[in-house]
Parts: C-alpha cells; sequence; structure tokens
C-alpha cells in the first residue's frame, strides 16, 4: 500500500518533464509512494517519457479535460492516503520537498498544504513580484477558527504544488462546476468543513508563467468573478487587504523609481498592476456587463 500518491496532469510538456520526473523519483525521507499521470492528449514526445518511468499513466482525450473534474479523476484512481498534485512544469527544488510538504500532516486538523512557487530564471518582473508577495518564507497554518487576520491570504492556495488528505478530498472534491480556480475552490470547501490548510515555503518548487498585460487582466477579470462567486469577495478583510497590497505594490515602483530620478514607464510593470486591479474589479462587477463584452474580456471562457 502507497501512503503518498503523487499525481500530474500532463500535456505537450515534453520541456520540463524531464526534471520534474527526474526529482520526482529521488525524494528522500518519505513513505511508499507512487506516482500517477494523467495525460490529455499530447502530441510531443510527453507519453513516451512518461512510459520511460515507473509510474502509472492514463490517457485521456483533450476534449475531455477539466481542471477540476480531471483532479477528481486522477484522486480516484489513487491508493495514497495523502494526495499529492504537481503541474507538469513545477520542477521541485529539493530532494525533500515531498518530505516537508507531506510532513504538515502530522497535525491531524491539517486537510491540505501547500507549497512555496519560486519563479524560473529569467521571468518577467511582474511574475517575481507577485510571487515573493504571496509566496514568502513564513510558514503559515490558516486556521477557520479565526479567518479575517489574514484577509485575501487566507484563501490562496494552488494545486501547482499542494497536498490534500484523501479523506479530505472524498469530504470536499474539487469543485466541478468551476472551470478554473478549483484550488481556490477546494480550498473553501476545506475551511468551510472545518480543516486547517498549511502554507510550508520548505516545501518549494520553480515554476511560474509569464503573462502579457491583456493576458493578466484577463485573468484577473475570471479571478474577481470567482472570488465573487464562492462568495470569498464579501468576506471580512478580503476588499480592504487587496487594496492595501496592491497600493503597496504601485506605491513602491513610484518610490523606486523617484529614487532612481527616472519617469515610471510601463517598463517598471505599473501597467501590469493596474490592468490586475482593473480586471479583478470587473470581474467582481460582471454582471452589469453584457453577455458579449463578457465572453471577450474572459480568459478561460467562462462565459460560453
Amino acid at each position: 500500500m502507497f501512503v503518498i500518491s503523487l499525481i500530474v496532469l500532463t500535456k505537450n510538456g515534453s520541456q520540463y518533464l524531464p526534471s520534474v520526473l527526474s526529482a520526482l523519483f529521488c525524494q528522500k525521507d518519505v513513505p511508499p509512494y507512487e506516482v500517477i499521470a494523467i495525460d490529455s492528449g499530447s502530441t510531443d514526445d510527453t507519453v513516451a517519457l512518461l512510459k520511460s518511468y515507473p509510474l502509472r499513466l492514463q490517457q485521456i482525450p483533450a476534449a475531455a479535460f477539466h481542471h477540476a473534474r480531471t483532479r477528481n479523476y486522477a484522486a480516484t484512481l489513487a491508493s495514497g492516503e495523502m494526495l499529492v498534485f504537481l503541474s507538469q512544469d513545477a520542477v521541485p527544488s529539493s530532494n525533500i520537498w515531498l518530505n516537508r510538504l507531506t510532513a504538515n500532516f502530522r497535525d491531524s486538523q491539517v486537510g491540505a498544504v501547500y507549497g512555496r512557487q519560486l519563479s524560473k530564471p529569467g521571468s518577467f518582473a511582474e511574475r517575481k513580484e507577485t510571487f515573493d508577495s504571496i509566496y514568502g518564507e513564513k510558514k503559515l497554518v490558516k486556521d477557520p477558527a479565526n479567518p479575517h487576520s489574514l484577509g485575501y491570504r487566507f484563501y490562496l492556495f494552488s494545486d501547482a504544488n499542494a497536498a490534500v488528505r484523501k479523506s479530505v478530498w472524498q469530504a470536499t472534491g474539487f469543485p466541478e462546476d468551476l472551470k478554473v480556480f478549483e484550488d481556490i475552490g477546494i480550498a473553501k470547501r476545506i475551511f468551510d468543513k472545518g480543516w486547517k490548510i498549511v502554507y510550508e515555503p520548505e516545501a518549494a518548487v520553480i515554476h511560474s508563467h509569464n503573462h502579457t498585460t491583456s493576458g493578466l487582466f484577463r485573468r484577473y477579470f475570471d479571478l474577481g468573478y470567482t472570488l465573487k462567486r464562492l462568495k470569498i469577495w464579501d468576506a471580512p478583510g478580503i476588499r480592504q487587504s487587496l487594496a492595501r497590497d496592491a497600493w503597496k505594490m504601485l506605491g513602491g515602483k513610484f518610490r523606486n523609481q523617484k529614487s532612481n530620478c527616472q519617469k515610471v514607464t510601463s517598463g517598471a510593470g505599473v501597467h501590469k498592476d493596474l490592468a490586475k486591479s482593473f480586471g479583478l474589479l470587473l470581474g467582481v462587477n460582471q454582471s452589469y456587463l453584457p453577455l458579449a463584452l463578457k465572453r471577450h474580456l474572459s480568459a478561460f471562457r467562462l462565459f460560453g
């Protein structure tokens, strides 16, 4: 019997999978674990690469992929007591990554754990700043008995690098009514059931994606819609903490430019910060927008 089931969803991931798989199979100081890969229609060397490792491979059509439903399907195949979800391009930064991630389950009240994400070398400044802000060096234990102490950060959770107790997943599942941000959805369900979620900075992976300004606007539009739909936006302290951090980041750019005797330009990333903020607010208030416009603004086609 395996204690841990490592789940990786793949599609055309041959660029990063060699590093990811190599790291997965050299983890130390952990109980027995299995690796399950669900591939959704790769057309590159991904499937051949997966078959060269001692893992369980399931293949599904590309059209069948769904962020929540596919993860739920993968979890039904798992025999482990702990389900570890990892993106196909998230490379564990050490051979104790899995130990640090799963050791938190020694606390029987912990339902899920997510680890740190470090931006890849060469990432845009916006990604590095964002990751440095939300994936810090301090460990956090998020207790639903005290949900307002962290503001919006209380609900931060990413299944790009996370573990969920299987019994907790059985009680919650990933919300299949969400097309995206299913990780925030399951975090909300876990908290609602009374479980704690831990942020573990020592379980770090290297993982990031560069986004254009318009891409960030559209992603944050969908995020705003999701936060409103999950009734997170209206929770105490959420709006205030978002506004505070947005102004802090924007103000920092202006101060840095001023101290360097330079003009604040698009290169300073101000336009990306504004795009994220504006996109988020429009997403929260999408009910006032015509359907055709919402379809155009959504990054993940949330409106058909």
